[in-house]
């Protein structure tokens, strides 16, 4: 499975966990949707534990920009927010850093 594939998913896995939390204490959900916030963000972690590095930082450093775009698309997709300009650039600028450390040749 690709870099990319494997970041989006746990891009996704993350933010539905996350806004399960969101829906239980900031929007008046059931707490019962922390059971599948929980689960949803120990998926986010264990897919994070497929990317092809041998240090975790780097991984989780290039995984920024990817979850920096997937959020803005959760925000227009599911909130109905859409990106403005700034949201556009600062997401462009992010996934060229998050390009450079994950496609960068390494030595060793």
């Amino acid at each position: 499975m690709s870099s990319f594939f494997i970041y989006a998913a746990a891009a996704l896995a993350e933010i539905a966990g996350c806004f399960a939390f969101w829906a239980w204490l900031r929007s008046g959900a059931s707490a019962l949707w922390a059971i599948p916030g929980t689960a949803s963000l120990i998926v986010f972690a264990l897919l994070l534990t497929l990317i092809p590095t041998d240090a975790a930082g780097r991984a989780f450093a290039a995984y920024g920009g990817i979850y920096i775009l997937a959020s803005l698309a959760w925000m227009w997709g599911v909130e109905g927010v859409r990106p403005d300009r700034f949201d556009v650039t600062g997401v462009a600028m992010c996934l060229a850093g998050a390009a450079i450390i994950l496609l960068a040749p390494r030595a060793g």
